[in-house]
């Protein structure tokens, strides 16, 4: 059983988190960390949890956490990650990896040099859909892939939980941060390809806040396929995803939910609609489970900190498209050769 300490239990931890540890067989969580002592002290009580702390070196140090999970706001991404690593604990991050590349790499080669595992928590790795999407288009079900979508929409209300989404120095960016890279990661994972150049535009959030409420972005990959990714804080929840290839398409109306089962649909002109259901209902207990498989030294967590560097590198692309009005090119950190070797 490999023990985790939460650093930033928060509605990210306590929604979606909690109830993966709880089902798994291979994890369980034994401390938290939380700014505020009182706060920490009932999330702690509330969930049987041993062990709350405010500082996360402490939390880090303790010899009762095996791992650590980073599940805090995006610009403590950095120094939490580096606290788990000085410690010598194996750390798993949360989305977006950090505020631009530059703290990325830093991550990575600290990481590196001290021999610990980094992960990142692209949960959508993780799910039956994605791993369908990947197989059926590997296997030439839709021809060479012509054209890609993902989107991702979901309202954050002044209101919202996460009241940090809208300030710009704790979040990095609006949607294109927070559920643009999951688009982003998925895209990549499923054509099995880089993108090289990206092109966007934005539409502001109202005053005072400072970060877009939605974004277009056209991505472009390596292998020729033209992917557009749509993100939004201002519509209702949803998440399409579809393939279009030379001779076929292959599509879910809400590919990357975690809530109820998919339908996926693959379509080829003058044939009938094969269509199969999935369920992502796991995703989090086998994204927990992999992990744990790297801390046990059983196999290599296929989401390292290379690939979630690759995805700032992305965002960071998107959002200088977005300020100069030009497509701007994506500094290469993996080959195909490496991130084909990432595969679940």
């Amino acid at each position: 059983m490999i023990r985790f300490g939460i650093v930033g239990f928060g509605l990210h931890a306590v929604k979606r988190m909690m109830p993966a540890f709880t089902a798994s067989k291979r994890c369980s969580v034994t401390a938290l960390a939380r700014r505020d002592p009182v706060k920490a002290a009932e999330s702690a009580r509330q969930y049987g949890i041993p062990h709350a702390f405010t500082s996360v070196t402490e939390l880090c140090r303790h010899p009762d956490v095996d791992a650590v999970f980073v599940t805090s706001p995006n610009s403590l991404h950095l120094p939490d990650v580096l606290a788990a690593v000085a410690a010598a604990k194996p750390v798993l991050c949360e989305k977006p990896m950090g505020m631009n590349a530059s703290e990325c790499r830093e991550m990575v080669e600290v990481a590196r040099k001290a021999g610990v595992p980094l992960g990142i928590a692209h949960v959508f790795r993780f799910e039956e859909s994605t791993a369908r999407f990947r197989e059926l288009l590997a296997e030439g079900k839709a021809g060479r892939p012509v054209f890609a979508r993902s989107d991702f929409y979901f309202r954050a209300d002044p209101g919202h939980p996460r009241k940090w989404l809208r300030d710009k120095s704790i979040a990095g960016a609006g949607p294109t941060f927070d559920i643009g890279v999951h688009c982003i990661d998925t895209l990549r994972y499923v054509l099995q390809d880089e993108v090289v150049r990206v092109t966007a535009r934005s539409v502001q959030d109202a005053p005072p806040s400072t970060i877009e409420s939605s974004a277009s972005l056209i991505l472009e990959f390596g292998r020729g396929t033209l992917a557009n990714v749509s993100i939004s804080y201002a519509a209702e929840y949803r998440t399409p995803f579809e393939i279009i290839g030379e001779f076929g398409s292959i599509r879910a109306e809400d590919a990357l939910n975690v809530e109820r089962p998919i339908t996926i649909e693959l379509r080829r002109p003058g044939s009938d609609v094969y269509s199969e259901v999935v369920t992502n209902q796991d995703a989090y207990i086998r994204q927990v489970d992999a992990f744990a498989d790297t801390v046990e030294e059983i196999a290599d967590f296929p989401v390292t900190g290379e690939e979630g560097w690759q995805n700032q590198e992305i965002l960071d692309a998107a959002m200088r498209s977005m300020e100069t009005g030009r497509t701007e090119s994506v500094k290469q950190v993996l080959d195909r050769s490496h991130s084909r070797s990432q595969s679940l």
